[in-house]
């Protein structure tokens, strides 16, 4: 396969690409390998503009992958809130502990022993590999299979398998000798930046001469999209018990399921079984009915009803737990708090409590 796509490419990166990125900061000409790996999982199905704030909290805390082990699950959570799909940190979290504890504290160079780790497929090792030390592996994020289906006018939906192994095919084959770090930070950068999944920038991309869907007026067609679905709405009471002081309840959540490990409201399935929750846990008087919202998941749409327990307190029998406690608001900043709860928390804390 010809290497046009490389050399045209890399020309381009140097000019245009992105080089002041806060994962780039290399020594001796390489870059950190936790940092790398770090940005590479935060960049999973979120933007570069909302993981740079994250990127930089998460490393001033945990600047290390020995400390990013060493930390509390808690800890890791609260810096992870708000980017979602809280699964990436535990995985984070663990496979950091198991470098520890079976690779000195650090990333393994070899490529299988990397992939095995919790939370990393065989993108991630390949982009830690080849931009950390500068090793020939290919790479196949979302970017990178909607530049390589239109280069080759490839049909088909890029997630099912025989489409996923000929882009794999593909990035392997184009994945030069040479400057492997800068290529992978390119072909990622073309399609964050000028292949866009609407209205690409064809004019101005460096690849426009040799592009199949280009060529054939199919931009707008490929990458062939993902048969449609309609997402399922389940719905929610949260339960917001709140003390004289302003402490507020909240409840950890298992270890499956939807925001597991983290710190969360109690729920119910209605108001009725909310009351019934909520006098379980503390003496109360009445509830006030918050504005109920929309929270949408990958696979489902949520819709939350928070029903507010001002002035509650907490009966004897119930006291804090590994499960259930009451946190003042100085707190919260330092859990684990899915991002709607958070901001539902925040709000209230600006509003006066009900005597």
């Amino acid at each position: 396969m010809s290497s046009t796509l490389a050399a045209d490419l890399l020309p381009w990166f140097d000019r245009h690409g992105r080089h002041d990125l806060p994962w780039q900061a290399a020594t001796d000409g390489r870059r950190d390998a936790y940092r790398v790996w770090l940005s590479e999982v935060m960049l999973q199905q979120t933007q570069v503009a909302t993981v740079i704030p994250y990127f930089l909290r998460f490393t001033d805390a945990l600047p290390t992958l020995p400390d990013l082990a060493a930390a509390d699950e808690d800890r890791v959570l609260a810096l992870w809130s708000g980017l979602g799909y809280y699964r990436r940190a535990r995985f984070l979290h663990r496979a950091a502990q198991l470098c520890v504890e079976r690779h000195d504290g650090e990333l393994p160079r070899d490529f299988d022993a990397l992939a095995a780790l919790p939370g990393i497929g065989r993108s991630t090792a390949g982009a830690i590999l080849a931009q950390a030390h500068g090793l020939r592996f290919p790479i196949l994020d979302g970017n990178v299979k909607r530049v390589l289906t239109r280069y080759h006018g490839i049909e088909g939906h890029p997630g099912q398998s025989a489409v996923e192994k000929q882009l794999w095919e593909r990035a392997k084959a184009h994945t030069p000798h040479e400057r492997v770090a800068d290529y992978t930070q390119a072909i990622m950068d073309l399609g964050a930046t000028v292949c866009a999944r609407s209205r690409p920038l064809c004019l101005a991309c460096p690849l426009t001469e040799t592009c199949v869907a280009r060529r054939d007026g199919r931009t707008a067609q490929l990458p062939t999209a993902k048969p449609g679905r309609t997402l399922p709405t389940r719905a929610t009471t949260m339960l917001v018990l709140r003390d004289a002081q302003g402490c507020v309840l909240l409840e950890r959540r298992g270890p499956t399921g939807v925001w597991s490990g983290l710190w969360s409201l109690p729920e119910a399935a209605d108001h009725d079984a909310a009351w019934r929750l909520a006098q379980t846990h503390a003496q109360l008087d009445d509830a006030q009915p918050l504005t109920p919202f929309v929270h949408v998941f990958s696979h489902y749409r949520l819709n939350i009803e928070p029903l507010l327990f001002d002035g509650a307190t907490a009966h004897p029998a119930i006291a804090d737990n590994a499960g259930l406690r009451w946190y003042a608001r100085d707190a919260w900043p330092d859990l684990g708090l899915p991002a709607p709860v958070r901001t539902l928390l925040e709000s209230l804390a600006h509003e006066p409590q009900r005597s």
